[in-house]
């Protein structure tokens, strides 16, 4: 690997986004697009990857805060030569440099390994990345000699008509020689349709030093740019082909990959079923055997093996082996469910713990609380947890029987071996192994239909005399 070192290109607005987001901060599949571009640079091997940034430079360098990156500034946006000039004393006195544009989501690390291993075998002074479009209007043109040997690059409002219909493009992205680098960025001039410093000049130049070569990219689709929402959607889309196919290629099955949206920060364990509908976001990381049923959102939480999910929402939380979950099941942020639970329709979870063994079958809220295990949850419980100022928490010990339409009503604390009985409303501590019992008083009217039905006929008598 030659290219130890890398500079990305970040700095422009991105007009034609109409977004008050620099272009580079837009997401791809739970990433941003310049987050994309740093990865696959990483992974290809270099070792230190500066970003230009000029536009919203803050919200950039605010975004890769933990990226490990270094950055310089390009105040006023005068072209790609004079961006790579900001970051020219941060660069090594030697070695290989991967210029990259950080609007280039779909780029890999294999084809950045290829170009610089073919950039370190012709003994280039620099190579150009390059791709052939059946159209390739909006392009650079790649100009060669009757040799094929390659010239320079010509923009396309700089081109002739005859330049204009070469196929061969610039891709946009570079293996330079830092040496080389040094010598010839501070010669650039913009003497150009644009009046910009074009990175690009550095082809003619290093051409006249017989230094020039170029690597045609396997797959167009890498070093597609994005400009707009549109190209935006249509990189997402391959994207997401991508990562469906490698999850299935590792043992996972996705039922319908057309209507599954899984981010490419997510990892998943062979032998996992995904059904269709299905979102899966963020650092999200699911165990074997894992059955995730139609329909489900699912965001950076945990899910352990044999768990199985049907349409349901799963938000930053952790779930134990061979727990059920669902249908319409919602899982707010801050949960730990413990192993061989069982969380039914409508049951909802927030900042929760619950213990292995444990069941609220349907229709129950539970917030704010650590609950033990094997206890049971009736139907209708409530975890009355805020006062309208303050959230306060319940603790509940193993083995608790929670009857149905039940509300404790925090802070309060259920012992072991505890029940409370269906339609309570626990306000104060229940002791171990104790029943409370909260209800209101049964009252029983003899003969009150009838009386009632008296009363309405003596009443629809009156109305009648009224008239």
């Amino acid at each position: 690997m030659n290219c130890k070192t890398a500079v990305i290109l970040a700095a422009g607005a991105g007009t034609r986004m109409k977004s008050a987001k620099p272009k580079v901060l837009h997401s791809i599949m739970g990433r941003t697009m310049v987050s994309h571009v740093i990865s696959q640079v990483r992974k290809s091997g270099s070792e230190k990857i500066i970003v230009v940034v000029g536009h919203g430079a803050h919200q950039v360098r605010e975004a890769l805060s933990e990226e490990g990156v270094s950055f310089a500034v390009q105040n006023e946006q005068l072209g790609t030569g004079h961006a790579v000039l900001q970051a020219l004393d941060m660069i090594p006195e030697e070695g290989g440099v991967f210029i990259v544009c950080g609007d280039t989501p779909l780029i890999t690390a294999e084809t950045l390994e290829k170009f610089s291993d073919y950039h370190e075998k012709s003994g280039a002074l620099l190579t150009v990345l390059t791709a052939q479009y059946d159209d390739p209007s909006g392009y650079g043109r790649i100009i060669r000699d009757q040799n094929g040997g390659l010239l320079r690059i010509v923009e396309q409002k700089d081109a002739t008509d005859s330049e204009k219909s070469v196929r061969e493009v610039n891709a946009g992205m570079y293996c330079v020689s830092a040496q080389f680098l040094r010598e010839s960025l501070p010669r650039l001039t913009n003497d150009n349709a644009q009046h910009e410093y074009y990175i690009t000049d550095l082809v003619a130049m290093a051409a006249e030093k017989d230094g020039a070569s170029a690597y045609c990219a396997e797959d167009v689709d890498e070093v597609m740019g994005v400009n707009n929402r549109v190209q935006l959607a249509a990189a997402a889309k391959i994207m997401r082909k991508r990562v469906n196919e490698r999850l299935m290629m590792d043992g996972v099955t996705i039922i319908d990959p057309d209507s599954t949206y899984i981010d490419d920060t997510v990892v998943i364990g062979n032998d996992t079923e995904i059904g269709p509908n299905t979102i899966i976001k963020g650092n999200t990381r699911i165990g074997i055997n894992v059955t995730i049923g139609e329909g489900c959102q699912i965001e950076d939480s945990v899910i352990e093996d044999d768990v199985d999910i049907i349409k349901s929402v799963v938000k930053e939380s952790h779930i134990g082996s061979r727990t059920h979950v669902g249908p319409f099941a919602y899982l707010r942020p801050g949960n730990e469910i413990g192993e061989e639970c069982k969380i039914g329709d409508f049951v909802e979870f927030k900042n929760s713990v619950f213990g292995s063994g444990s069941k609220a079958s349907h229709l129950a809220y539970i917030g704010d609380a650590d609950v033990g295990n094997d206890c049971n949850v009736g139907c209708g419980v409530i975890f009355a947890n805020y006062d309208g100022k303050n959230k306060h928490r319940t603790i509940v010990g193993d083995r608790v029987f929670i009857g149905s339409n039940s509300n404790l009503v925090a802070p309060v604390t259920v012992h072991d071996d505890a029940f409370i009985a269906a339609g309570t409303t626990v306000t104060k501590e229940v002791t171990e192994g104790a029943l409370s019992i909260g209800r209101v008083v049964d009252r029983m009217e003899e003969g009150w239909v009838d009386k009632k039905n008296l009363r309405r006929e003596k009443l629809h008598s009156s109305h009648k005399n009224d008239r």
